[in-house]
């Protein structure tokens, strides 16, 4: 098991290293379009992810999604100030899907009820059982193909991208001439993924920030590079799926483990990875938001992983996170009534958080 941050950057940087774990020998091999680009290596995951790159770039968030993420944030608040409280997982989950269905082009139907569909085709134990995208995507593509989401979600918006072209996943996937299963498979690894992985990071983020005063209030007086340094900072030591998988496609040298034997399966440790005082510096369990400025790291160190497979979302998720916080932490009255749940999975180091309860002062 890969523990130190430079044995886990080695192995993910390597070209001989690939994808393992999370059903990634399953699918069709001989046809790129119909596997998912999370299980994608070399030259097909290259031009894959060089072709959707355009989806997630800062300039796609400034002048498109932030929009999307502004307007949800308040419709979503309102109604919490209408109640005087609300669920914060099923909050976050409504942002995400919002947000990812902008980037998708998931947009021809009622979200309220796409997010709950959603959360119909996620499997008892969610992270514990796709591990944590790989399996869920399988499941998705055989077991719910024709059903629910396809119907009323997917297949709406491929049959409008077909009428007309928008700037998008699913018209981009169109003119690649993908089939409509392929463009499920995409469907679920890029809004599914992204909204589930992001509804646990609001939900602990916020955590964090109503049990620790002192941050709560460096995060509202921040700028927004002072809330994205809190932010990362809490997601270095809470990243939401801590276990990785590289497989050996050849006999490789890695300098910081010497060869690794030609199909050897390696488990890279994201949170020893992320603590290694090596890279983090003294204290590295304790939240320090100028710790990346002072370490000159990237501040979310390997949460989003690294390499080649690298989240494409990262950017999109830390800023959708902040908007949501930022605003829900200005309500009036605000406050944590109820800890979320947590719901530890040792086979991914991950952790799901429910019924957490904000409440506040109606309006």
């Amino acid at each position: 098991m890969a523990g130190s941050f430079a044995f886990a950057r080695e192995v993910l940087r390597s070209g001989a290293m690939r994808q393992a774990g999370a059903d990634a020998d399953a699918g069709k091999k001989d046809d790129p379009s119909q596997r998912s680009v999370f299980f994608l290596d070399g030259e097909p995951h290259r031009r894959r992810r060089a072709a959707i790159a355009r989806f997630f770039t800062p300039k796609a968030i400034s002048t498109r999604y932030r929009e999307v993420m502004e307007r949800t944030t308040d419709e979503l608040l309102a109604s919490m100030r209408a109640q005087g409280g609300a669920m914060l997982d099923r909050s976050s989950f409504q942002l995400a899907v919002a947000v990812a269905a902008e980037i998708v082009g998931l947009t021809q139907s009622d979200q309220i009820g796409m997010a709950a569909r959603i959360r119909a085709t996620l499997p008892s134990g969610g992270l514990r059982k796709w591990g944590p995208v790989g399996r869920l995507v399988a499941a998705a593509t055989q077991r719910y193909h024709g059903l629910s989401f396809f119907l009323r979600d997917v297949r709406p918006a491929i049959a409008a991208r077909r009428e007309k072209r928008r700037d998008d996943v699913i018209s981009h996937l169109l003119d690649e001439g993908y089939s409509d299963q392929a463009i499920l498979i995409e469907c679920m690894t890029y809004a599914v993924a992204g909204m589930v992985t992001t509804r646990e990071f609001i939900v602990m983020a916020a955590w964090h920030l109503f049990e620790r005063d002192a941050l709560r209030e460096r995060f509202l007086n921040g700028g927004e590079d002072e809330q994205f340094a809190i932010l990362e900072e809490i997601l270095r030591l809470e990243p939401v799926a801590a276990m990785l998988h590289r497989r050996a496609a050849e006999e490789t040298q890695l300098a910081a483990a010497g060869s690794i034997a030609a199909g050897s399966v390696v488990a890279i440790d994201i949170r020893a990875a992320n603590t290694d005082e090596a890279v983090t510096g003294p204290c590295p369990h304790m939240i320090d938001p100028d710790r990346a400025r002072r370490m000159k790291v990237l501040g979310s160190y390997m949460s989003f992983g690294d390499g080649n497979h690298r989240c494409p979302g990262a950017q999109v998720a830390m800023h959708e996170t902040r908007v949501f916080l930022d605003r829900l932490l200005r309500v009036p009255g605000i406050r944590l009534e109820r800890a979320p749940e947590m719901r530890w999975f040792d086979e991914l180091m991950s952790y799901e958080l429910r019924n957490a309860k904000v409440v506040c002062d109606r309006s």
